[in-house]
């Protein structure tokens, strides 16, 4: 077990360790005791560890340094998770953030955010969502010809309009879930090229600040080959518009990360910088174009593997062929292994480099036969009450989690030298009713006392 533990490691943030604690051996997160943690916030837990995150955006400049001679940047995607704390952690890293709507344009305000550090996203956005894009944003992403026409409506009743991005379809996805590809003919994501030429037209004719293309080909991706197909497609197009010299090309994000040690070794950031630019270079060199400005959307993998989501074992029990550890969290707070069929892997808090005993199903406590987050996954002897870390939960877990069965969504902390900070409070059973409205008056103690005794009458 020893050795699958270190391959295990290897899926969670950087300073994770196994550290001596007494007479046992606890994991440890930036200096924090995981099983402390547990005991004073509660569980589910999530983690999110902030040395891993950095790393991750010092990984990606020093890329685009070595690889990419024309100017650049990072977006950090939102809809991974996002909350005030890490819109606020982004912002001070120098990264723009893509929000999507009205309610994450709230956190971004709460935050504090730069307005030429927010970039807004959306297939259908809505009157609400359009005119808090152009008050906060400092760049709108162009879905569809309507939205544009909306716009340009807009634009004669304000002084001060952010910068526009046409979002591409280039109609080639990435090699990946079929519900996370998003560059395909058929997607519902963006335009094809007759409609970004006639789009084109239209800001120029509206004189709408046009500034460049955006396309996204799929989320959770290990080839980067179809960004070459899609990078030649928007470099045509800026060749048949004549783009101007200060425009932005924006290759989305998507690139994977490792959920699992089969999924092992990590997917090289550095391939996809090198690609990305490689294809920039040679078609811009080819087509006789100043090299664009190069904005980037890593997306899962600034994040997922910064997060931990720790859940306590609540029963033990074995059914005709498996062996069931059911625990206090799953597919309210992580929606993914039902939704894509996502494969996690996991390791005890306490002693975590005991030999495994057999093969377990980690499983949440919800009314779906479809809540298991990981099958056969070899453990260690997991008892009631024991702790389980599962690694690489940083990205789309919480952004999607939901109240089902009257879940409480977890407490989040940002973990940093040793402290622990809470970025997110528990959900309490009293938040499920707070946006409800009775019908009827509820009946008062006397009433109820009344009605029981003629029931039982």
């Amino acid at each position: 077990m020893e050795t699958l533990t270190w391959q295990r490691m290897k899926l969670f943030p950087d300073t994770a360790e196994i550290t001596a604690v007494a007479n046992n051996e606890v994991l440890t997160i930036a200096g924090c005791d995981l099983a402390v943690l547990a005991e004073r916030y509660g569980t589910p837990l999530y983690l999110y560890d902030r040395a891993t995150l950095d790393a991750a955006v010092s990984t990606y400049r020093d890329a685009l340094s070595e690889f990419y001679p024309g100017s650049s940047g990072l977006t950090y995607a939102g809809k991974a998770f996002n909350c005030t704390a890490l819109a606020q952690w982004a912002d001070r890293s120098g990264l723009c953030i893509d929000f999507t709507g009205v309610g994450e344009l709230r956190i971004a305000d709460s935050a504090g955010m730069s307005r030429n550090r927010i970039v807004v996203h959306g297939v259908n956005k809505s009157p609400a969502d359009l005119a808090a894009a152009i008050v906060q944003a400092g760049v709108l992403v162009v879905d569809n010809l309507l939205e544009l026409e909306r716009l340009i409506g807009l634009r004669c009743q304000l002084s001060s309009f952010p910068d526009l991005w046409l979002r591409y379809r280039p109609g080639l996805a990435v090699n990946t879930h079929a519900h996370t590809q998003t560059g395909q003919d058929e997607s519902k994501f963006g335009m094809g090229r007759d409609e970004i030429l006639r789009a084109v037209r239209l800001c120029r004719q509206n004189s709408l600040p046009l500034k460049g293309l955006h396309f996204h080909q799929g989320s959770h991706f290990r080839d980067p080959g179809p960004l070459r197909y899609a990078l030649d497609k928007v470099l045509d197009l800026m060749l048949a518009v004549q783009a101007e010299p200060d425009w932005v090309v924006c290759p989305g994000g998507g690139w994977g990360v490792a959920y699992h040690e089969d999924d092992l070794p990590q997917p090289d950031r550095e391939e996809y910088v090198r690609t990305i630019a490689g294809s920039l270079i040679a078609g811009c060199r080819q087509r006789r174009l100043v090299l664009p400005h190069l904005q980037l959307e890593p997306g899962r993998s600034l994040v997922a593997r910064a997060g931990v989501a720790l859940y306590r074992a609540g029963t033990v029990k074995q059914s005709a062929d498996r062996r069931w550890v059911l625990l206090d969290g799953g597919l309210a707070d992580n929606p993914r292994p039902a939704l894509y069929g996502a494969r996690y892997s996991a390791l005890p808090v306490r002693n975590p480099r005991r030999s495994a005993t057999g093969a377990y199903w980690l499983a949440g406590p919800y009314c779906e036969s479809g809540d298991v987050l990981i099958g056969d996954l070899p453990l260690p002897e997991v008892e009631p009450g024991d702790l389980i870390a599962i690694p690489a939960s940083g990205a789309y877990q919480l952004s999607m989690s939901s109240n089902y069965n009257g879940a409480c969504r977890p407490a989040v902390l940002w973990l940093e030298d040793g402290e622990p900070r809470l970025i997110q409070a528990r959900e309490m059973p009293e938040d499920l009713v707070r946006r409800d409205r009775r019908l009827w008056p509820i009946k008062t103690s006397e009433e109820r006392r009344t009605a029981n005794g003629r029931s039982r009458a």
